[in-house]
């Protein structure tokens, strides 16, 4: 039925509406299958290398098996189905997602992407049973770095950018990344076999959800994403003294919260004036007494643009007046970076083939182009091949949040879309990169 149902063969709309409407359900709802495998009860939490990491692989890896997709989990943890073309062995179309979670969690930020791409595969596989190329579901087991802190640890490996040292990395309990790896039942000194070679990758392309506002507002249900922010995370600390709060007048304090309070203003004010986006999403005073003049005070900072000559400007002017600030305070200011991930740009021929199949199913007139301001596995991927990004609409722009939600509606249509774009890509003429 899919196979008369999908492309020139095609005899009844209906019925491939209908097809189509199925699909699109069915990677809606497993969305909400998939909420279900939670660390946290009342909340969605699955983290890297966790045992709900596992029964989210088990879970997901039983429904590629059944779109035909042959599965494995990588060296890095990752959950891989594959299904492969005329012949075996040829490099691979890779779709994919994260399956990890940040803290109390929406339930489509990197699911939906693997929903729909295991949807894609399933529909393809009957119309083209005669691949040029394979195809490659990837279910990251890492994007968001809640567990560990650095993010992407899942594409990273598959990309060849393993850092042996992250090994050593801890989670909030003390175990090391080295240990996650042993008890998973995996072996931390073979991570670096998860990487793909260049030739074995035709292209990359990611389905995932806008996380901002910019679609709902155009009232688009999908649009095509033209290049993902250049971002770095930084450790930020403000040392001053400790003291009685009662004792102490304010011409003697050195209060590092106060400091660190005006260096939050000043970050947003120089981000504003830039036309970037900063972000402090966590802060501490230390030693944290109702009546003690903060002596520490350590935040977050997390720095993105669309491109990384913004950012690092940027970054270079909140460096500059913060220390400022803080000297003028008796203050000491410090900084660690934790994480950087360069721009990456959309390759022109496969922006261009998600955006005929999003103008196929959505005619409502020029497809909606747009940058990515959030970080996705695509962005590390684009290391290794070429890159093609679909979002898809997300009510008020909500993300990392559980009120994060899309309509069934606006699934269908990216499943038919990105199916297009799909099979767009493997019966044209690209090829791996040597």
């Amino acid at each position: 039925m899919r196979s008369e149902a999908y492309g020139p063969s095609a005899t009844s709309a209906r019925l491939q509406a209908a097809v189509f409407e199925a699909a699109g359900r069915r990677a809606y709802d497993r969305c909400d299958e998939l909420a279900a495998i939670t660390e946290v009860r009342g909340r969605i939490q699955r983290l890297h290398l966790t045992p709900q990491h596992r029964m989210a692989n088990n879970l997901v890896g039983q429904w590629m098996r059944g779109a035909g997709l042959a599965t494995r989990i990588d060296a890095a943890g990752n959950l891989v189905g594959r299904i492969e073309g005329r012949e075996a062995r040829l490099p691979a179309v890779v779709l994919g997602s994260h399956i990890d979670t940040v803290p109390d969690a929406g339930r489509y930020d990197g699911p939906l992407g693997v929903m729909i791409a295991i949807e894609t595969v399933e529909l393809l596989r009957e119309v083209m049973p005669m691949m040029p190329c394979a195809l490659e579901v990837y279910a990251f087991s890492d994007e968001e770095g809640t567990r560990f802190g650095s993010a992407l640890l899942g594409s990273n490996p598959v990309a060849g950018n393993w850092k042996p040292e992250w090994l050593d990395q801890t989670d909030q309990r003390g175990t090391t990344l080295r240990q996650a790896f042993r008890d998973f039942g995996l072996d931390p000194n073979r991570v670096t076999e998860a990487a793909l070679r260049p030739e074995q990758v035709v292209a990359y392309l990611e389905a995932h959800i806008e996380q901002g506002p910019l679609l709902e507002a155009m009232g688009r249900p999908l649009g095509v994403v033209t290049s993902i922010a250049g971002a770095r995370r930084f450790a930020l600390t403000v040392t001053g003294e400790a003291r009685h709060s009662g004792g102490t007048p304010y011409d003697r304090r050195k209060d590092a919260l106060v400091g660190a309070s005006q260096a939050v203003l000043a970050i947003e004010s120089i981000a504003k004036r830039r036309g970037i986006i900063a972000t402090v999403g966590a802060m501490h005073a230390y030693p944290g007494a109702v009546n003690v003049v903060p002596g520490r005070a350590e935040f977050s900072l997390d720095l993105r643009a669309e491109t990384d000559r913004e950012r690092d400007d940027g970054w270079a002017e909140i460096l500059d007046t913060v220390t400022s600030n803080c000297r003028l305070r008796n203050l000491q200011f410090s900084w660690v970076e934790e994480h950087r991930a360069r721009a990456v740009t959309c390759a022109p021929d496969l922006m261009a083939a998600v955006e005929a199949a999003i103008s196929r199913v959505d005619r409502l007139g020029e497809v909606p182009s747009l940058y990515s301001r959030a970080g996705h596995d695509a962005m590390v991927m684009a290391d290794l091949t070429d890159i093609g990004m679909l979002f898809v609409r997300c009510e008020d722009g909500i993300s990392h949040a559980p009120t994060e939600a899309v309509t069934m509606s606006d699934v269908r249509l990216a499943v038919e879309a990105f199916t297009a774009a799909v099979r767009s890509v493997l019966t044209g003429e690209r090829r791996p990169h040597a």
